[in-house]
């Protein structure tokens, strides 16, 4: 009896060592990580778990200002073991992003993607890869129209297509969300794959239900802790695991979609940019150091999807909620409208230009509801010296676009939605540089042009034929995220739709 109770108290005071030992481990070594740079100060860190008792993981956003007016525009946090250094206001980011945008041109650690992308396609790829994927990019997408009459009228067929479907709802109440992916996804899909979907296509319909899946799960609480604690995370039950899921199928739809391109491709005739990733993938195949090869096309045609379908389709869907509640401007629209374009015309993106009023609605929908409000994670790329304080090498870095998008000295009232913040006392379109919605400097949205057409097009069209009817008094609509993360998804609602 004595015998068993002294090897339970020695199992006891053993595990008390183990603990207290790794506690020990974990706080040297954030001791070692601060000790090697000169890192903003912050709030005290616990071992293991950094900041995580002062962050409320379902709004890191209020959590992350109401630090900042403790420690002012720029400081450091830990998320577990790492720190991470935040930028907060238009200043702060500016100086970095722009005025030192080499530097800060890493992409930061993203766990919950890395895992399955392993660094491959555009947005979470670094170094040399990126640059030459980007590059590739950009090019192929400017060669199938980007920015260009061509890839306008794609857009605009299909907002008459988007138009048809609304109209047959025959004003019964019905939720936007896929009738807006569908459509915002279809254009992606004419530069990728060359072709459309049919809005009852089952496969196309899936893969949106995972894309916006996705985005709801890695925004909440369970994507946050799985980039804070992947490997812990990896063990414990919980929704997260339904992302890899998710993206499996998807990479699934993606090699379909490439064996049929293949059976097909012609080299001196390339379609998309799928059979501009293959010709390149033939010029380089007796090269090892290759960065085109399925693995990596794959992955491109992902980013280029979840990018191109999700930011665009959840900002049209955010927007019609802000227009339902604020009807004045919707009228002012409407007769914008009326006015430029008419009844009887498809819009353009010249019209732009003469309707000072509605591209600053668009602009204040983008800024208003910043739908990723902390950017995707930045690094620094070489040792940085930044405000007097000293970066090392790899330092993660948290830009804080929502906080630029609110900065009192850029907008008036930012918490409220005011069209007024884009134009001038003339009720000229004003461009305002602290608009940031697409990120700024080297990792800026690559799509950026084609994400400003589609917005313009799609909501004059549908403004120019219908009026949008919510379900209850507009004065008592709520435009609160329903998720607030790495992403902002809007609340969920019905509406009707009336022709005008």
């Amino acid at each position: 009896m004595l015998s068993n109770i002294v090897t339970g108290w020695e199992r006891v005071e053993l595990r008390s060592m183990t603990i207290a030992l790794v506690v020990l481990c974990l706080s040297f070594l954030m001791f070692l990580q601060r000790r090697k740079g000169k890192l903003p100060s912050g709030p005290r860190a616990i071992p293991a778990l950094g900041n995580l008792h002062q962050l409320n993981t379902k709004n890191m956003v209020k959590s992350l200002e109401e630090l900042k007016d403790k420690y002012g525009p720029v400081y450091t946090i830990y998320l577990g073991p790492k720190p991470h250094v935040v930028l907060y206001g238009y200043k702060a980011v500016k100086e970095a992003l722009v005025e030192q945008a080499d530097n800060f041109s890493g992409r930061g650690d993203f766990p919950s993607v890395h895992r399955f992308t392993q660094g491959n396609g555009i947005a979470f790829s670094n170094g040399e890869k990126w640059k030459i994927l980007r590059r590739f990019a950009l090019s192929t997408l400017r060669n199938f129209g980007m920015g260009k009459r061509s890839l306008e009228e794609r857009i605009q067929e299909e907002a008459r297509c988007l138009l048809e479907e609304f109209k047959k709802t025959k004003q019964t109440l019905f939720d936007p969300t896929f009738f807006l992916s569908r459509a915002v996804s279809n254009v992606i899909c004419s530069v990728v794959f060359g072709k459309r979907f049919e809005y009852e296509d089952k496969k196309f319909l899936t893969l949106l239900q995972l894309i916006n899946d996705n985005f709801q799960i890695i925004s909440s609480g369970w994507g946050t802790f799985y980039n804070i604690f992947p490997g812990l995370m990896n063990y414990l039950p919980g929704h997260h695991h339904r992302m890899f899921t998710n993206l499996e199928k998807m990479r699934a739809f993606v090699e379909e979609n490439l064996r049929k391109h293949e059976k097909t491709f012609q080299p001196d005739c390339p379609r998309d940019l799928m059979d501009c990733f293959l010709i390149k993938m033939q010029k380089e195949k007796d090269n090892p150091q290759s960065y085109f090869n399925l693995e990596t096309l794959v992955m491109t045609t992902l980013n280029l999807f979840f990018g191109g379908t999700e930011t665009v389709s959840t900002t049209l869907r955010y927007g019609i909620l802000i227009l339902m509640k604020y009807p004045h401007v919707t009228e002012k629209v409407h007769e914008e409208i009326d006015k430029v374009i008419g009844r009887n015309r498809c819009p353009t993106v010249e019209d732009r230009s003469k309707m000072p009023y509605t591209d600053a609605v668009i602009h204040e929908i983008q800024r208003f509801t910043s739908i990723i409000p902390l950017s995707l994670p930045h690094c620094v790329i070489r040792d940085t010296h930044f405000r007097g304080y000293f970066l090392p090498k790899g330092t993660e870095v948290i830009p804080v676009l929502s906080s630029v998008h609110t900065d009192p000295e850029k907008f008036k009232n930012p918490h409220t939605f005011n069209p007024e913040n884009f134009l001038d006392e003339n009720n000229r379109f004003r461009f305002n540089d602290a608009f940031m919605p697409f990120s700024t400097g080297k990792r800026i949205c690559l799509g950026e042009g084609l994400a400003r057409m589609e917005l313009f097009i799609f909501f004059t069209t549908l403004l120019q034929n219908l009026k949008f009817k919510p379900t209850i008094h507009p004065d008592v609509i709520d435009l609160t995220p329903s998720i607030s993360g790495a992403g902002r998804v809007p609340p969920v609602y019905n509406l009707t739709v009336v022709p005008r």
